[in-house]
């Protein structure tokens, strides 16, 4: 790249701004059930657009990072560990009866690779919606990408990351993720 290049490279990054603290007040959530256990040191970003159901445990330092648009939407009975990140600016569904286990990240959003007139840090971001089914487990440290859905009842072993959808009943692990076997006996 010359230099001219260089700078118009530049000149397409907005500037960079503050997101908040991620302080939150229950009464800040667009709707939360009776029995929500928020440990200490978690953040919330938008917490207009997250609804937590009921009997909801969120562990010590996840950050639940709201958007401006789209919603994060969690079920009942619903534990999810320490060190989580939820992004949802492309819309989080998380169903009841819900286990995610310490360190799984949900991403809703990518930035496109197909602008190279531009760094890939400045491009344009496409949004897609993850969804958990009820009755899933996902495994510690688990990475669950864009656009995804878990079907319902399947379990994401621990550090898979999760390119495509889960099938109901299923079992996936691996990077990336892949089907090992079904819960469901055969019939």
């Amino acid at each position: 790249m010359n230099g001219s290049e260089q700078d118009t490279d530049r000149r397409e990054f907005r500037r960079f701004h503050t997101h908040g603290t991620g302080e939150f007040s229950l009464s800040d959530l667009s709707r939360v059930g009776d029995h929500v256990v928020i440990e200490p040191h978690v953040l919330i970003f938008h917490p207009e657009n997250i609804e937590i159901g009921t009997n909801v445990y969120v562990g010590h330092y996840t950050i639940l990072k709201g958007y401006h648009e789209n919603k994060m939407i969690m079920g009942d009975n619903v534990w999810i560990g320490q060190g989580c990140f939820f992004h949802s600016a492309g819309g989080i569904r998380i169903g009841s009866n819900v286990g995610i286990g310490p360190g799984v990240s949900v991403l809703t959003s990518f930035h496109r690779t197909d602008q190279t007139d531009r760094s890939i840090l400045a491009s344009d971001l496409t949004f897609a919606e993850v969804v958990i089914e009820d009755d899933c487990d996902i495994g510690t440290g688990a990475i669950l990408l864009p656009g995804v859905r878990i079907g319902k009842g399947s379990q994401v072993g621990a550090g898979s990351v999760v390119t495509r959808n889960v099938q109901d009943y299923a079992i996936v692990a691996g990077t990336p993720a892949r089907f090992l076997r079904s819960r469901k006996p055969p019939e």
